[in-house]
């Protein structure tokens, strides 16, 4: 589904969720959006997010103990990298898990679906 109505505020917010390597924060889009719009405000940048999702456009990801992130619709099946050191999430192109959906587990459980998040150093932190 398409924004409907396009403002300097919306173009901004959308285009550093769509610009980034990974899901962010309403923070972390406050932060950066407002390097384009001086004086932006964390009021509107949740609506403007709110109505971004309802529209399909964002998603969110949900992190364990974290706030949602919210990345574009349509990036596919991914996984999310954690850094413990400086708090970015990355997305990880490929699936380390192997097993598709409609697999039978032990037990009987059948998957539907997994969503996967590693934690860890990334390579712009120093050990």
């Amino acid at each position: 589904m398409a924004v409907k109505r396009r403002t300097r505020q919306r173009e901004a917010i959308l285009g550093v969720i769509e610009g980034s390597d990974g899901p962010l924060s309403v923070g972390e889009v406050h932060e950066l959006a407002g390097r384009e719009i001086p004086g932006l405000g964390i009021a509107t940048v949740y609506r403007n997010i709110k109505l971004l999702k309802e529209e399909g456009v964002i998603v969110a990801v949900e992190l364990p103990g974290e706030e949602p992130r919210y990345e574009p619709d349509g990036r596919g099946h991914h996984h999310h990298f954690r850094c413990r050191n400086c708090e970015r999430t990355f997305d990880l192109e490929e699936c380390p898990v192997g097993i598709p959906d409609g697999t039978t587990l032990p037990g009987g459980y059948r998957v539907e679906g997994h969503s996967l998040t590693l934690y860890g150093r990334c390579t712009n932190c120093p050990e």
